[in-house]
């Protein structure tokens, strides 16, 4: 009789959700998209062996890449995917515990990934399967994206692994962190700027760069990727928890901060996590109304975009073995696993004023500005 899988410190359930925006859409061509990057996925030999493939499809790469980009160019879009599929198999080896994944290794392996993006023909990587899908997956992309959008995504990148980095060396160092210092550096880890940069790219917008880069649609990106990034040590947990030290995420960092467990840090995270929701809603909205009409739709488009990767990210985690099963658990993802999410109808605390936290304070003032 099999054993049923060990609790999770978290309590039974986890807490309502609140994203009072549009959780249920998804690109027309979802399911084409999947089977052509399982298909890439299998031509590449990216996994070693059956195990690994079920835990890499387990993912469910294809189904976040569509629902952060629910419509748009098929094509980018399956390139997202397959870049997604590529980066999971690489964050997998981040976490995986290994005494020979340490900060050297990560940060080794994170400078020669980015150079091989700004130079395919550099050579740094070691010859395998990994590489020769990332040298495909390069090559397509200098292809496809203009030289701005590809420094977007290289720059997307360089959070992504800059994050990784910084959580493999405060948990190298057995130091778990501050929490204003998590808030500013740990959400790097999500990939924030590498996932949208594909979302105007499939829709072909072409944002001038005193308007992407202008820091009110800053604090709105940042603030989308810190909502993502909490939902994500949220749904995450279980996968990690076995872990030790214990890893570098939200609900950790407020345990340590408040001495209390992983399970009572759970309404302070959503209490932050609320609080930046409710700033993000307010300020997509006061940016949309400056925005007009015609002129700037590129404008209303992207920031639709951001909506789209907030809600359409808690509807993929609901649905991936990755986290609804996962590895530490169970042998192989369950395939129907899901998590009974319940979304609630308001923020989990009143008041719109910032948190008491230098690091995600300021971006309160452009409601304002």
């Amino acid at each position: 009789m099999t054993a049923p899988p060990r609790p999770s410190r978290l309590g039974t359930d986890l807490p309502p959700f609140y994203c009072p925006l549009p959780r249920d859409l998804v690109h027309p061509d979802a399911k084409e998209v999947e089977a052509r990057a399982v298909e890439w996925l299998d031509a590449f030999g990216v996994y070693p062996d059956p195990v690994e493939r079920a835990w890499g499809l387990a993912t469910h790469s294809a189904d976040f890449s569509c629902r952060i980009i629910p419509d748009g160019d098929t094509e980018a879009v399956l390139l997202f995917t397959e870049w997604n599929y590529w980066a999971n198999a690489v964050d997998d080896w981040q976490d995986s515990g290994s005494a020979e994944v340490g900060t050297a290794a990560v940060v080794e392996h994170g400078v020669r990934l980015l150079r091989t993006i700004e130079d395919p023909g550099a050579s740094l990587l070691p010859e395998g399967p990994m590489t020769r899908a990332l040298l495909d997956l390069v090559g397509r992309t200098h292809a496809l994206l203009t030289p701005y959008e590809l420094r977007r995504f290289v720059e997307g990148t360089r959070d992504w692994l800059l994050g990784a980095a910084w959580r493999a060396a405060r948990a190298e160092e057995y130091s778990m962190p501050g929490l204003n210092d998590f808030v500013a550096m740990g959400p790097l880890a999500n990939g924030t700027r590498f996932s949208l940069t594909w979302s105007d790219v499939a829709r072909r917008d072409r944002l001038p760069a005193d308007v992407l880069c202008s820091p009110a649609l800053t604090a709105l990106t940042d603030a989308a990727g810190f909502v993502v990034s909490a939902d994500n040590d949220l749904f995450s947990y279980d996968k990690d928890d076995h872990l030790e030290p214990r890893e570098v995420n939200l609900v950790n960092v407020l345990a340590h901060q408040e001495g209390c467990s992983p399970a009572e840090a759970v309404p302070l995270a959503v209490a932050l996590r609320d609080r930046v929701m409710v700033l993000f809603l307010g300020l997509r909205a006061r940016l949309e109304h400056d925005a007009g009409h015609d002129a700037d739709h590129e404008l209303r488009r992207h920031l639709a975009a951001l909506g789209h990767y907030v809600a359409g990210s808690i509807t993929w985690q609901t649905r991936a073995p990755r986290y609804a099963s996962p590895r530490n658990r169970y042998q192989l993802p369950v395939g129907n696993a899901v998590f009974p999410v319940r979304f609630a109808d308001g923020p989990s605390v009143t008041g719109t004023e910032p948190p008491d936290l230098p690091a995600l304070a300021a971006w309160w003032r452009h409601l304002r500005d």
